[in-house]
């Protein structure tokens, strides 16, 4: 059984919030339209990453780099962890739970649970290191359990971790129109447009696309309300000076060009933190490159609780200090399955982006789960249609949106010799898949054992 140390005195609580295809889309992120006072105020009183990026651009491999402080790669989440997707952290990995509760925490889930096999909730609870996990339910359900759990952690004599994932903004698979367009909002949300609404740039900004990033909006802006309730209990309950409260997301938004791509609208994410005891307060702003293997380190310096060299993330507490520090030069990002198998990998720097890809799947996989697009990437026609060229490069302070790829340009030839010589170095140091070849999905294993012995289930 792990060791539990004996404390010297109770450590901070630790309220960790996530949600769903949020990206940056926050008011306090500079998207003007969209209602977020919760987060917005979460963020003016603690501290904001405003460069931080996703290990990958889909829900389980991104939180279980999250979760764990390890690429994909190295954690064995390559996709989705649900259904005949069937990936799952290998078998020696610590979730984060783990590791606060083998040092005297008493850890609860609550609302999504995407990096692990989707099991029941209590074989969740025994594989990751919860005490209890209650999975499952729309916001103001997540919220009210939430809300409970905290009630019941203020009669502990125990420091307490708390993750609490909200589903919203994802779109709903249960609210398709006749078109077969996957939505943002259900019976228990509205559109919200009061303020106009915000087109990201690499859409085209036409009615369509005004009327989906209303619904967007509207998700937000529930998911922002549902936040809100539960901060509002730690203060009532007379905790949050005492609580180390992180606001993250997995990846980028749910729309064309954003997630499931390499691109930054799939990598970015919000990153905001806030710890009174600590000092991280005054609404300050980190700039760094910060990347979802940072999390883990980071929360257990700031918990004075060991890093295990294992952790490809660095602490980014000297980052919040405003000490000396060394920021990572760039951070990487990957994709291998999602929808389909389309493995790529890239590398960013602060103004340049590199992607590799291994196949010549469509150019874009598009992250709207719709057979009817209602926003439109602002690129060339051809290119929805075309397949994935070999690298691309972008010039980033030029061209933000990734839309011309000089990946043959001589003037950026030496750019494309280092960059390329910096990936291959990271996929030697996880030790990526792909350097032996074509990686096989879970669902290969299940095929073949029904072709050598049928279709009986055990």
């Amino acid at each position: 059984m792990p060791h539990t140390i004996d404390m010297p005195g109770r450590r901070l609580n630790v309220l960790l919030l996530h949600c769903h295809d949020l990206g940056r889309f926050l008011g306090c992120y500079g998207v003007s339209t969209v209602d977020t006072p919760c987060l917005d105020r979460l963020a003016a009183s603690g501290v904001m990453f405003s460069r931080a990026f996703s290990t990958a651009p889909q829900c389980s491999p991104s939180r279980a780099s999250l979760f764990t402080g390890r690429f994909p790669q190295q954690n064995g989440v390559l996709g989705l962890t649900h259904a005949r997707f069937g990936w799952d952290l290998l078998p020696d990995e610590r979730h984060l739970a783990r590791l606060l509760k083998d040092h005297g925490y008493v850890t609860s889930l609550v609302g999504v649970q995407h990096e692990s096999r989707v099991l029941s909730d209590e074989a969740v609870a025994r594989r990751l290191g919860f005490d209890v996990v209650q999975t499952g339910g729309r916001g103001e359900v997540v919220a009210d359990r939430a809300i409970d759990r905290l009630a019941r952690f203020a009669e502990v004599d125990r420091p307490f971790y708390l993750q609490v994932g909200f589903r919203e903004p994802h779109r709903l698979p249960g609210h398709r129109d006749p078109m077969g367009v996957m939505g943002f909002i259900g019976d228990h949300m509205s559109p919200y447009d009061e303020r106009g609404v915000t087109v990201p740039g690499y859409l085209v900004d036409d009615a369509s696309a005004r009327e989906e990033i209303a619904e967007l909006q509207g998700a937000v802006r529930y998911m922002d309300a549902c936040v809100g309730r539960v901060l509002s209990k730690l203060d009532d309950l007379g905790l949050t000076d005492n609580t180390i409260v992180l606001f993250v997301t997995d990846h980028g938004l749910a729309l064309p060009r954003a997630k499931c791509t390499l691109y930054d609208p799939g990598l970015e994410i919000a990153l905001l933190a806030r710890a009174p005891a600590l000092g991280w307060q005054g609404g300050r702003t980190v700039t760094d490159l910060v990347s979802g293997i940072d999390l883990v380190p980071t929360l257990l310096d700031a918990l004075g609780l060991p890093v295990t060299a294992d952790m490809a993330g660095i602490s980014q507490v000297p980052a919040v200090r405003g000490t000396t520090h060394r920021p990572h030069p760039a951070i990487f990002g990957q994709l291998t399955y999602h929808d389909y198998y389309d493995p790529r990998r890239c590398v960013r720097t602060g103004s340049r982006k590199l992607i590799v890809n291994f196949s010549s799947a469509p150019s874009i996989m598009d992250g709207s789960q719709s057979w009817h697009r209602r926003c439109t990437p602002r690129v060339e026609p051809s290119s929805l249609v075309a397949s994935h060229p070999l690298a691309e490069l972008y010039d980033l302070d030029a061209d933000p949106y990734e839309m011309l790829n000089v990946v043959d340009d001589p003037q950026y030839a030496a750019d494309r010799v280092t960059l390329l010589s910096a990936l291959y170095r990271w996929l030697a140091e996880v030790d990526d898949p792909l350097l032996a070849g074509p990686v096989r999905s879970p669902a290969h294993p299940e095929a073949m054992r029904a072709l050598q012995h049928g279709m009986e289930r055990p």
